[in-house]
């Protein structure tokens, strides 16, 4: 039996994982429940002709799960959590009060999250009045979407996507701390799962009408297996630095020193990177979708568009900038040197200290500079299959080709990692137990 079967097979023998499994695959199935309760006000049919299937705002139903499309209560999904997470990072390294409270262990953290939350609100209730405004001028005379655009209308877009994103953070929370995976990765994982069907079906339609050929479709599968063996192979890439131990002396007993090694991530930062510059490039949008200025609206629809060149780049240069930024908030090469110092670890070849720290600095740079340039090319590459292989749907190539993947790769290597951990926790605790060694004990 191959190993991924034993090890799923081994969770469920398992009291404590097999409920933490259950538990996440519930709260999953509330939230896709919950993408499909309508905001009242809102004639969800007559949005998703008007939104059509292309753009940034698609871009935004995907992460959404189809909940913006259809103008449900969890139409601004998660990613004003996102944002207001974003802004307490950039915060936390430039002021110094939140910088004492990163430092402070679990208590500054609480803190630090209940900032988050605030802000969250915050954030939506802006975001509400923007997208309550965009779906009042999306009203036309063959087209009424929202029938009522009263100030009664605004206020009950801001109760219901306020109430519906912070009820995702609830459940993202929940699921991380008693579930399987990080909460918030989840549900963009099943999000953008949820549209795989209608991505599917789409294709099958171009190739029966002859809009792309069947060398195209072949081609369109290949580039998917190439970025998903991509994907595995960056996320899953180590530098290894060889460390050196000395013998150590203790009473009577003398420990042989040895070598071992410490994995530097190509890809430090996984998802992350991606998720964040694609929130901070659908605020600018969503103000412009909704501000009634012709200046603006021709600035966006010809420098700011989805395919355009300007966006493409800003969207590069933010992945490769929060790759960098992310490294180094998780990467602690000073921190490092110390430790290493302080049980006699020695790199090869290089003096303990600050020379130590200098040189993982200078690896770890380097490594994620190849890994920030392949997450920003996976990224662009729903642009190059639209025009290479001549796909007409959006949601096709961005499914098939790119941040999707990408996405759904990371995230699922992320949650198996963390059910091996759990699996080797276990055995630990059995072996320890039952009087049995563990293997590779002595």
């Amino acid at each position: 039996m191959s190993q991924p079967v034993e090890a799923f097979r081994n969770a469920l023998k398992i009291p404590e994982l097999k409920s933490r499994i259950i538990f996440t695959l519930i709260m999953l199935a509330v939230y896709r429940l919950g993408a499909h309760v309508p905001t009242p006000g809102v004639d969800g049919g007559a949005l998703s002709k008007a939104m059509g299937s292309g753009g940034l705002l698609s871009f935004y139903d995907m992460f959404s799960g189809g909940a913006f499309s259809n103008a449900t209560v969890f139409a601004l999904g998660i990613m004003p959590y996102i944002s207001a997470s974003i802004i307490i990072q950039l915060l936390t390294a430039v002021w110094a009060p939140l910088e004492r409270l990163a430092k402070e262990g679990a208590e500054g953290q609480k803190k630090i999250t209940e900032y988050t939350r605030y802000g969250t609100v915050g954030l939506c209730v802006v975001q509400s009045i923007f997208v309550a405004a965009y779906l009042v001028k999306l009203n036309s005379p063959g087209l009424t979407i929202v029938p009522n655009p009263s100030l009664f209308f605004y206020v009950l877009c801001i109760v219901s996507f306020t109430t519906g994103t912070a009820f995702i953070m609830w459940l993202g929370e929940q699921i991380s701390e008693h579930g399987v995976g990080n909460g918030i990765s989840l549900i963009i994982f099943v999000s953008i799962v949820s549209r795989m069907p209608t991505a599917v079906y789409s294709l099958y339609l171009q190739l029966k009408n002859d809009d792309l050929t069947m060398f195209e479709g072949l081609m369109l599968i290949a580039v998917m297996v190439l970025v998903v063996a991509g994907v595995i192979l960056v996320t899953t890439g180590q530098r290894r630095i060889p460390v050196q131990y000395p013998r150590q002396v203790k009473g009577r007993r003398v420990t042989s020193g040895g070598r071992n090694y410490l994995p530097l991530r190509v890809n430090q930062a996984g998802v992350i990177p991606i998720i964040f510059a694609s929130s901070i490039l659908m605020l600018p949008s969503m103000v412009a979708s909704a501000v009634k200025s012709p200046a603006v609206e021709a600035f966006f629809s010809t420098w700011f568009t989805y395919d355009g060149l300007l966006y493409n780049l800003i969207y590069a240069g933010l992945i490769i900038f929060f790759c960098f930024f992310y490294t180094a908030i998780t990467f602690n090469p000073v921190e490092i040197a110390e430790n290493l110092k302080k049980y006699g670890g020695v790199v090869m070849g290089v003096r303990p200290g600050k020379a130590t720290a200098e040189y993982l600095n200078r690896v770890m740079t380097r490594i994620t500079l190849v890994g920030a340039f392949f997450l920003a090319g996976v990224a662009l590459l729903p642009k190059f299959v639209n025009s290479g292989l001549n796909v007409q749907d959006f949601t096709v190539s961005q499914f098939f080709g790119g941040t999707s993947l990408l996405i759904l790769v990371g995230v699922a290597l992320d949650t198996v990692r963390q059910v091996e951990q759990h699996l080797i926790m276990r055995n630990y605790d059995g072996f320890m137990k039952s009087g049995r060694k563990t293997p590779g004990r002595r």
